[in-house]
Parts: C-alpha cells; structure tokens; sequence
C-alpha cells in the first residue's frame, strides 16, 4: 500500500473566546492516499471547516492553539513558518471556499485575479500566464474561455463563478484539492455539474480531494471514503460502502435515516435526531453523542476511542458491540 499523500494524527484546535476555551477540532485523524476523494461529513458546528482550514494554516491566529500532526508527503506542516506554508498553498495543496462571490475581487476582470495569482507563484511572462489563464477556464467547462477573461465576477452565476475557483485552485497544478462546501449555494443541476467536474478532475489528473459537505447526497456521488465528524470529533470513518451499507455509528445512521429516498413510499417520515449538538466549549464528558442517542447505557458515559469494527479499515467511536449494531440496522 501506498504511502498517503496527507496524514492527519490527533489533530486538535481550539480558540479563546470571551466564554472560554472552544475545543473546535478534538483529536481528528485520517489519511488521503494520491488520487482519492475523501469526503468530511457532519452538521453545522461539527469541526469539519475548522479541520480543512487547518491543513494549510488558515485558522492560526493569536487566539488559536494547534496541536497534533499534519504532514505532506511527510512534511510536517504543523508549525512550520509562514514562507514554508505559503509553498504549500497553491503549489502543493489548494483550497475552493463555499462562497465565490467572496473570494473573488469585484472589481477586477477574472483573467486578471487567474493571472495574479500565476505569476504571485510562477516566474512567468504576462502572455503566459493569460494563456495558461484561458487554459484553465477551459479545462473547467467555462465556454468561450479566452473571452469570459475579460468578464467581472458579477457577469458569471453562482455556478460558474465556483468554477473559476476551481480553475484558480487547479493553477499551479496541486497534488491535494480542498473543496469546502462547494456546491451549497447552487442549485441542484449545477450541484452535480460542479461534482462531475471534481470527479473528472480526480479521474483525469489525479487529484486528491478532500470534500467538506453536509449532504451525504453529495457525498455518494463521488467519494472513495468518508470521515463522519460530530462535535468536533470523527464519530465514524470507512469506505463509502462502509458508511452507506454497513454504517456502525448511531450517529450516521441518524444522518442516513434523514435522506429522503426513491425506494421507499412517499408517505414514511425520514428520521430526526432528537436534541441539539452540545457546546464546545463545555462538551459531555463520555461519549459526544449519548444526550441525543437512542442507545445510550452505563458505558456512554466514558469516552470511546476509534477504533476498528468488523475491518481495520472501518473505524467507529461507539460502545455498541457488532451484535447489538447489527440488530439496530436490521
């Protein structure tokens, strides 16, 4: 097997705030091998932004403490100085942000912000760096890609604009492709033209992708592996059979009961967890999920470790024996 292009180890975030100490990210690990989609799934609040964000240095601040392990190719990016992040972003490992509207400059034309950032990293003539600008719109399916470089943000939809994102991210050709939340402000028919393009990028160039969403409609589209997170921990990790036809974790199957679904009759309601996620800044001492689990007993009240299921590549942080899973999913 094949060393991972990125290894994350007890990953651990938090932030000072007027209220305390918010525990943002708790001890995450996980892996993405070259070539692989993996998808982080969870709720509003969970962690998973602040996980993404993390792995190219976006959440240090003065109020930030980061802990833990992330490397690259077995560079340790943890700690490491502002210069030696800088040659990771772009070149090594991009980022495409849930709002494009806001990552773009309004007034400037699109070729101009594509050009910019090319020549920020890439010693390269001014005629280059437009060629290779029209280039990338045109990988992404932006028609008329020479021409549309001219055009300001506001003359391209949602969906478009998301994909000169994509364009921007793919400029100096990353190994790792960091898409959070990309398809939450677009319509459904656009949603899956933005999937099928990630798809057609991992496929064609081989592009790792780390997928941040809360909609395992998403999800099933496209990924390898999925990282289920839950108040700033991964409750559940696996294959993407694992989680759809096997899932292991309360949790999930929660998430997976309030899909609405073909197969079944129109009249049967979808699943609601019941309650509210806990605070961060004053989580349950055991399990994470207990207040708002069905299946809580004694035990809920330690914390679990991840740990191996049926296969040492399907994780799950639940007290639950197999047996006792195996009778609930049934």
């Amino acid at each position: 097997m094949s060393e991972p292009l990125l290894d994350v180890q007890d990953l651990r975030v938090s932030f000072a705030t007027e209220d305390g100490l918010v525990q943002a990210v708790d001890g995450v690990s996980f892996s993405l091998a070259p070539g692989e989609i993996l998808a982080i799934v969870g709720e509003s609040g969970s962690g998973k932004s602040v996980t993404a964000q993390t792995l190219t240095g976006l959440t240090r601040s003065s109020n930030s403490r980061i802990t833990g392990s992330v490397t690259y190719r077995g560079r340790e990016l943890v700690g490491l100085d502002d210069d030696g992040l800088r040659d990771i972003r772009g070149e090594e490992i991009a980022m495409v942000f849930q709002d494009p509207m806001s990552s773009l400059n309004p007034v400037y034309r699109i070729g101009d912000q594509i050009v910019e950032m090319i020549r920020a990293h890439r010693d390269v003539p001014k005629s280059e760096a437009v060629r290779r600008a029209g280039e990338l719109l045109a990988a992404v399916g932006i028609p008329n890609p020479q021409s549309r470089l001219r055009s300001y943000p506001h003359e391209f939809s949602g969906g478009m604009r998301q994909r000169v994102m994509i364009a921007m991210a793919l400029a100096l050709e990353p190994a790792v492709l960091i898409a959070d939340e990309p398809t939450t402000a677009l319509d459904v028919t656009v949603q899956a033209q933005i999937l099928r393009l990630l798809a057609q990028l991992n496929a064609e160039r081989g592009l790792a992708v780390v997928l941040i969403t809360h909609d395992l409609g998403v999800v099933a589209e496209i990924a390898d592996r999925v990282a289920v997170m839950y108040a700033g921990q991964i409750v559940e990790n696996g294959s993407l059979d694992d989680i759809f036809y096997a899932p292991q974790h309360p949790y999930t199957w929660g998430l997976l009961g309030s899909l609405a679904r073909l197969d079944r009759p129109r009249s049967e309601r979808l699943t609601q967890i019941p309650g509210q996620p806990p605070s961060l800044l004053d989580p349950p001492p055991g399990c994470r999920f207990a207040p708002r689990c069905a299946f809580e007993f004694d035990r809920c009240s330690q914390p679990p470790d991840l740990a191996a299921t049926q296969s040492g590549s399907h994780l799950d942080r639940c007290w639950l024996d197999l047996e006792e899973k195996a009778r609930v999913r049934a």
